[in-house]
């Protein structure tokens, strides 16, 4: 998990202090969340999900699919 974090991060070539920022979280515990030293709270990979668009299954590498999923509509 800690290696998607940080990859989908280079990816879009975002800084750990702009992620912080947005998700806002301290940068030395993130910096734990990407090394593995830190479990991720489940609100703060809904964060990154977002901030990703992106599924947190994508983010903890349940699925190599990056799009988010669609919910639909029952009729």
């Amino acid at each position: 998990m800690r290696l998607r974090i940080r990859e989908i991060r280079e990816d879009r070539d975002f800084t750990q202090k702009y992620v912080c920022e947005k998700i806002m979280c301290d940068q030395s515990l993130y910096s734990k969340y990407e090394l593995g030293k830190r479990e991720i709270p489940l609100h703060i990979m809904v964060k990154l999900a977002d901030l990703y668009a992106t599924s947190i299954d994508y983010l903890i590498g349940r699925t190599d699919n990056p799009i988010p999923y669609t919910l639909t509509k029952k009729r």
